[in-house]
């Protein structure tokens, strides 16, 4: 007897899992070229238009990654002299994350790439159709986080 067919939110969070992997895996053979990980790219990308910076939590909150992978990340690109830790004004303990000359030259050579692998990635789909994909997709990311709060909070 065949198995029945899984439940069509189940069904839908495994195909999102799946690209999700998928396009992951693609950035990874896109930014290959210039020795980036997707991740460093995301850093590059975030600073981009911040000629001020962000500091590491900030960077941290928007990559949705722990502070010790920002600072490993940072540490990295830093190396690289694509960007530099600058004092945060009034606040002696943190850094602001800025890029470099290197850094923003390394980006403008990349974006207009990262752009048209976007443009592939999604296709014919209509730009309405992708709007409604990311409220959806952020409404899945709130009850997400709902569903992990309450998981890890102890049992009363």
């Amino acid at each position: 007897m065949p198995s029945p067919a899984p439940e069509p939110r189940y069904a839908a969070l495994l195909a999102l899992l799946r690209a999700a992997d998928t396009i992951w895996n693609a950035s990874h053979a896109l930014f290959a070229r210039w020795e980036l990980s997707p991740s460093q790219f995301n850093v590059l990308n975030l600073l981009a238009d911040r000629p001020e910076g962000l500091t590491q939590a900030e960077l941290g909150r928007a990559l949705i990654m722990h502070r010790s992978n920002v600072t490993g990340l940072v540490d990295r690109l830093e190396r690289r002299g694509l960007l530099a830790r600058r004092d945060a004004a009034g606040d002696r303990r943190a850094w602001r994350v800025c890029l470099t000359p290197a850094g923003q030259r390394l980006w403008r050579e990349i974006h207009p790439h990262y752009l048209e692998a976007a443009r592939r990635v999604w296709g014919r789909l209509a730009a309405g159709r992708a709007r409604d994909l990311t409220r959806i997709f952020e409404t899945l990311a709130v009850n997400a986080r709902a569903l992990a709060a309450q998981l890890e909070s102890p049992r009363s």
